[in-house]
């Protein structure tokens, strides 16, 4: 057999479960090319031994006939999720030494409808970033280049070691999260599919909190059958979730190839930004065009309110997340400087435990939730939010099923070209994609062609709440019409 990690998850589904390739061989084989990939630092912490055993575990099983819907299939998990028995750091020095003793809820999923845990995944600091350059473990590098220059090209963020994983061939698919694009913004800038399902659609417990009215699981995978096979096993209700939907989890990969014929797709005027790129315009119009030709009706919408979303949502995030991370104070777990006295201990515990990023955004929250500021600030943003989801609700209910736009404004870029002078630089990465968070909505981004500079671009797919099926169908009529992007050089294990 060829190289068994250039098989997408649902190929090497039905090699294992034609014998025709073992469990044990699969995951050796994602071993090996992990191992040849350090200087993409996809990685934070390995676990070959653990990934083995499963993988045992997993033959016996497809041996009996036993086979679980993702029987050893091996996935890297986002060391944003706790892993019980395996240090989870969440990027961060103030995480150092922490390892849980217990399971998040959508690993758990997933480790028990079979797959292989190779290890836990790079990310920024916290989730806090657009470029994966704020971890405190080293930034990781994309397995792309653009044409003619070997510069490091940034992954996208937060979840860049997930979408760098999965572009490079080291797992057959990654857990990532998405608080404002970090899942749809590093999938389009490596080239893989992303999906960020309904708020509510995957269980938060047991996932390191960034900001809790925001923050939502989903995978990062290199087809679109391949995430919507992902997100069946990791969806699902649950009660120690106040946030968690009890609703049924549809099959998501029977969506694939359904009939879009009629469905009437949105086409937001006021995404049409000064400045937007001209490739990234070009995209968007052929989108539009793959669509007609699938059968799909395309109509203008007005989302008025999208202007005010990038920086309602940088109120609203930061403050949610100054009140998650005082919880890491050096008393209970992870990172403990000594002081004079406990302040002091806490001070110098967060000083050196929390990286620049970090820090910023937590003052900023701590600054718009101060006596005040609060209802100058906070409530505003709350207010705005109020008002972007109005708007796509009015969409929904004059028939729009779902809603297409660019996933970024601009290919991905080089390791320390934005942000470094101006942070408000890197914010503005996140300008399509902050509203469907904002909005508690599902977000789907798949790759659609590449930039002059050999880079991928993608597109973005906005559903309605819990209808993620809408999506997969829709993306996978673009996924047969895009061509097919070839797999990125490994120029990394020379």
């Amino acid at each position: 057999m060829a190289d068994p990690t250039h098989l997408s998850l649902a190929q090497a589904r039905d090699a294992l479960k034609a014998r025709t390739l073992s469990a044990k061989e699969l995951t050796q084989a994602h071993l090996d090319a992990i191992a040849g990939a350090k200087r993409l630092n996809c990685f934070i912490t390995e676990t070959p031994d653990l990934a083995l055993s499963a993988a045992a575990g997993s033959d016996a099983r497809l041996a009996r006939g036993e086979a679980r819907p993702l029987e050893g299939l091996p996935l890297g998990i986002k060391d944003l999720y706790c892993s019980k028995g395996v240090r989870t750091t969440a990027a961060s020095r103030i995480l150092d030494g922490f390892i849980p003793t217990y399971e998040s809820t959508v690993s758990a999923h997933l480790l028990s409808d079979g797959a292989v845990m190779l290890g836990k995944l790079n990310l920024d600091e916290f989730a806090m970033g657009s470029s994966n350059e704020t971890s405190a473990f080293g930034p990781v590098i994309s397995p792309w280049r653009r044409n003619g220059d070997d510069a490091g090209i940034v992954p996208g963020g937060s979840s860049g070691g997930s979408s760098a994983a999965v572009a490079a061939r080291l797992c057959l698919g990654a857990t990532a999260t998405d608080t404002g694009g970090s899942i749809r913004q590093p999938a389009a800038f490596t080239g893989t599919v992303g999906i960020k399902p309904t708020y509510g659609r995957c269980s938060r417990w047991g996932i390191v909190a960034f900001a809790s009215s925001l923050d939502q699981a989903g995978p990062i995978a290199r087809t679109v059958r391949d995430a919507a096979i992902l997100l069946r096993s990791m969806a699902g209700h649950d009660p120690k979730d106040a946030t968690s939907v009890d609703a049924p989890v549809p099959d998501y990969e029977a969506a694939i190839g359904a009939s879009v014929k009629g469905k009437r797709i949105g086409v937001p005027r006021e995404y049409r930004l000064d400045g937007l790129s001209g490739e990234i315009a070009a995209l968007w119009d052929q989108g539009v065009a793959w669509l007609k030709d699938a059968g799909a009706e395309i109509v203008e919408i007005s989302l008025p309110h999208t202007r005010h979303a990038l920086p309602a949502y940088y109120i609203i995030a930061p403050a949610e997340a100054s009140s998650n991370l005082a919880r890491y104070d050096g008393v209970r777990y992870g990172l403990r400087e000594k002081g004079r006295d406990i302040t002091e201990m806490y001070e110098n515990t967060r000083a050196r435990g929390f990286g620049a990023e970090v820090r910023r955004r937590v003052m900023i929250g701590t600054y718009v939730l101060s006596a005040g500021y609060y209802d100058a600030y906070y409530v505003r943003a709350q207010k705005i939010r109020s008002l972007i989801k109005r708007d796509f609700d009015l969409a929904f209910a004059a028939g729009v099923e779902a809603v297409l736009t660019p996933a970024t404004p601009s290919p991905a870029f080089a390791l320390g070209e934005k942000g470094s002078a101006d942070p408000v630089e890197m914010y503005l990465n996140d300008v399509f994609t902050v509203t469907v968070n904002m909005a508690g909505l599902p977000g789907l981004a798949l790759p659609a062609g590449l930039a002059s500079n050999g880079l991928p671009l993608a597109l973005q797919l906005i559903g309605r709440p819990f209808d993620e099926e809408t999506l997969f169908a829709l993306a996978a009529a673009i996924e047969t019409a895009a061509p097919k992007l070839p797999a990125p050089e490994a120029w990394w294990s020379a």
